[in-house]
């Protein structure tokens, strides 16, 4: 590329002006005098005096112009550095001052210009920091939501509820559900029989084994009250009625006793037998309780029948109430038991007898 620093603009060729006025210039002159002029000594001295005077003079002019320039080029490039100064650099100087300017406004208007990008970029990772932070933390309550839930419904039941939470309400409501309440018989004598330990273990083998029947059957565990425990069906959304799981729950409950009865017995411990209630109709289900505890449970006369069927049923029995039945005629074997007086019951309640 040709160069643009040769003509008298630059400081390239002001300096080579300023040298010929400070060496070159008085020296030609002298020669010139003394060859062609014959001027005598002192006039000629008293002329190449002056002239070098003023050539040096002139020279030293250009010089510290172009040097004065360069100075306050150094001074606006050490404001803008030391962020004092956000205006471009105007100077009107030497043509490579004045390119040395141009490219120094370029790059520092690429650079506020990459400035801004990065702020902007800042600020969208700040919205990404957000964004994430509440996302972590969503699903740090989802966690926590999960292992509550997986409590009191099974881990394959835990994910329905989550994904339906639009279509489940958890306020006070009243509903249709089937309750089932099973207790073992004769345990205060078991209990008797056997230090606490034992009998917690026993409990707690047994109540394992019964809870995951009960998820498996689309059924939430409400509560357990010492050797009884207290199931809902229908606060899960199921392809099938909640008095249809329900029984379907209750039948599986009496296998899975009777064989674990028989290895309790093979390992010489004590064994028992498990009376099941199971009724079906209208309850209100909500939160139940004080400031400090509450329950989220059913509670109704529906309920209360329930655990008056639970009562009749002897060991390895399955008792249910008319509405269950009707429901669910098509799909069981029962046996009719017909109409019993019921505690707290001022009219006697049908009820049937599940031949599993």
């Amino acid at each position: 590329m040709k160069s643009n620093y040769q003509n008298s603009l630059s400081f390239f060729g002001k300096t080579r002006i300023a040298l010929v006025l400070l060496g070159i210039i008085p020296f030609l002159l002298v020669i010139y005098l003394f060859v062609y002029q014959r001027t005598d000594i002192t006039d000629m001295i008293v002329l190449f005096a002056a002239l070098a005077l003023f050539s040096i003079l002139a020279g030293f002019s250009l010089l510290r112009r172009s040097a004065d320039q360069i100075i306050r080029l150094s001074l606006e490039t050490a404001n803008i550095e030391g962020g004092e100064m956000l205006e471009p650099i105007k100077i009107k100087g030497d043509q490579e001052l004045n390119d040395i300017a141009e490219h120094f406004n370029s790059v520092i208007a690429k650079l506020y210009e990459a400035q801004r990008g990065i702020k902007e970029q800042s600020v969208q990772l700040m919205l990404y920091a957000r964004d994430i932070s509440q996302s972590y933390k969503k699903t740090k309550e989802e966690v926590e939501l999960r292992n509550r839930l997986s409590r009191y419904v099974g881990e394959n039941l835990v994910e329905k509820l989550l994904q339906s939470k639009d279509d489940m309400r958890f306020e006070n409501e009243r509903r249709a559900l089937t309750i089932l309440f099973a207790d073992i018989r004769s345990f205060s004598t078991i209990a008797e029989k056997l230090e606490a330990e034992e009998v917690v273990s026993m409990l707690n083998q047994f109540f394992n084994i019964m809870v995951d029947i009960i998820f498996r059957n689309n059924g939430l565990l409400d509560k357990f009250v010492g050797d009884q425990f207290m199931a809902v069906f229908g606060l899960v959304p199921s392809i099938n009625r909640h008095s249809f799981d329900a029984i379907c729950a209750a039948i599986a409950m009496q296998a899975a006793t009777d064989e674990l009865m028989r290895e309790r017995a093979k390992e010489g411990k004590e064994t028992f037998e498990v009376g099941i209630g199971i009724n079906t109709g209208s309850a209100i289900v909500g939160n139940v309780g004080s400031e400090n505890r509450m329950d989220y449970t059913a509670i109704g006369d529906s309920v209360n029948t329930a655990a008056r069927l639970q009562q009749i049923a002897k060991g390895s029995e399955i008792i249910i109430g008319e509405e269950t039945y009707r429901q669910t005629r098509n799909h069981f074997q029962v046996k009719k038991r017909g109409k019993l007086q019921v505690k707290n019951k001022s009219e006697p309640v049908m009820c049937y007898e599940v031949i599993w």
